[in-house]
């Protein structure tokens, strides 16, 4: 759910309420309705390699269940949306990362690394301030995301394995330890 959540960049209700039936698997995309949108708008979520390789992971774990991610009280309910923050708690990151957290991680990242502000915003589901640009811009950038999303989920997957140099890497310095 964790690694889920970081590589879609979506709220954790949306991460832990994912249905198998909002996944298109042909497109490479996660439609998620207006509904189960913070503002009741739907989203959608261009799903990367190692999105679709988590989701083939979890389809013989979850695959019967309506959801990606149920409950392990009631198979018929999703996964609460705090699960993520409690196994942050007790792997150790108390006081230093929320799941929601991760969500400003990947726009700083983004942003350091000179991707489209709008862009970036569209894939974080986020509208403007600015009432009049909303109501007239209603683009998705869904294949302007599509490379910001991968990059994303390779960033993710480099840092994993600890193939990150910190040496010519904009926005990655290590500070004051």
């Amino acid at each position: 759910l964790i690694e889920w959540q970081l590589h879609t960049m979506v709220r954790p209700s949306e991460a832990a309420g994912t249905r198998w039936d909002e996944i298109d698997f042909d497109e490479c995309l996660w439609n998620i309705p207006a509904e189960r949108m913070k503002k009741k708008k739907a989203h959608v979520v261009p799903l990367t390699s190692q999105c679709l390789a988590l989701l083939d992971m979890l389809k013989p774990i979850s695959g019967r269940s309506e959801f990606v991610f149920p409950s392990d009280r009631d198979p018929k309910k999703h996964a609460n949306p705090q699960t993520a923050n409690t196994a942050l708690k007790r792997m150790g990151f108390d006081k230093q990362l929320v799941a929601h957290g991760m969500r400003a991680l990947a726009s700083t990242i983004l942003n350091e690394e000179g991707f489209d502000a709008d862009v970036i915003e569209a894939a974080l589901a986020h509208t403007g301030k600015n009432e009049v640009r909303n109501a007239y811009n209603r683009a998705s950038y869904i294949e302007r995301r599509k490379p910001v999303m991968k990059w994303w989920s390779q960033h993710i997957e480099e840092a994993a394995m600890g193939n990150m140099s910190l040496t010519g890497k904009k926005g990655l310095k290590l500070v004051g330890v």
